[in-house]
């Protein structure tokens, strides 16, 4: 099992995304307790640590959070807006440096003012690309993560082909459909969206991905409307593969273990041949709708053959 932890460094950040599930606080994650997690990490044989936040590159703990994992065997990686990066001409090369040498750059929109609207900052758009440049750079593995939202879930294979142009080192794609029912979502109502919105984009993109033979894990959307990816579902895998994932949150939440990767269900899910291995949809308020949800009929064998031979 490649089981791998999660890591909230800070919480707070330079941008404020429409649809952040993290708002912002005070909390900032100390070195002390950083090799703690990670000690325990290590104890439970994880693959590796995603350090997240907030915007983590806004602690200058994470160079020696880096070394002090890797020092124990652990993959480390980030999850990041890019905004430091992209005005820091060190920031990368330290990091890579330090053993951080796979990085989860958040963008959600390849059309430069939409990308400024949804994180709340003018120029963001431009910043990542500047992030994107000094990465490649620095020779770091670089994937792009993506919330699907209602603003750009008509452009999802828009979004892949340009950047992929622009940037062909880039080889992996993370799609994380939307919770409407949490943090800043919650609030603005106009992010939510239909499962239908982005089911063709959605093909689209994974089709042009896997043609140009890159990757890609998308999250939180039911199998039924990713039925020729299946076995790319972050959950499916999880389910398949019987992995676990612990986080280490900065707020009341505390340390989560989730071995549960299975959400609400339609009741026509019963019927559909691949009801043992979805995650159902992803849901802890009223927006999505379980009449949406549909059952399929294609082999679930082929599906789990496909997710055990291929490595995360």
């Amino acid at each position: 099992m490649a089981n791998i932890g999660y890591m909230q460094i800070v919480r707070h950040c330079n941008q404020y995304c429409r649809f952040c599930s993290n708002p912002s606080s005070g909390y900032m994650l100390d070195l002390d307790t950083a090799k703690r997690e990670i000690d325990d990490f290590a104890a439970r044989g994880y693959f590796g640590v995603i350090l997240t936040g907030g915007e983590p590159s806004l602690s200058d703990l994470i160079p020696e959070i880096t070394r002090y994992a890797v020092a124990n065997g652990l993959h480390v990686r980030m999850i990041t807006n890019g905004s430091r990066l992209g005005t820091d001409p060190e920031l990368a090369q330290q990091y890579a440096d330090a053993g951080l040498r796979h990085f989860h750059v958040s963008i959600h929109s390849c059309r430069e003012e939409l990308e400024d609207f949804l994180t709340g900052v003018k120029g963001s758009h431009t910043l990542a690309m500047l992030a994107l440049e000094k990465l490649g750079a620095a020779g770091v593995t670089v994937n792009i993560n993506t919330v699907i939202n209602k603003f750009n879930a008509d452009h999802l294979d828009e979004n892949v082909k340009v950047f992929t142009t622009r940037f062909p080192f880039l080889r992996h794609f993370v799609w994380n459909n939307l919770d409407p029912s949490m943090g800043r979502a919650e609030t603005n109502r106009d992010t939510a969206h239909r499962l239908a919105d982005f089911e063709l984009s959605l093909a689209r993109a994974m089709r042009y991905l896997s043609k140009t033979g890159r990757t890609f894990r998308v999250e939180r959307v039911p199998l039924c409307y990713m039925t020729e990816f299946a076995h790319c579902s972050t959950e499916t895998r999880k389910i398949v593969k019987g992995e676990e994932r612990i986080v280490h949150f900065l707020d009341e939440k505390g340390t989560v273990r989730q071995t549960d990767f299975r959400h609400p269900k339609a009741e026509s899910c019963k019927h559909c041949s691949l009801n043992d291995v979805c995650g159902g949809l992803f849901e802890l308020g009223e927006h999505y709708d379980l009449g949406e949800l549909h059952p399929v009929f294609v082999s679930k064998d082929d599906i789990v053959r496909k997710v055990l031979a291929e490595a995360d």
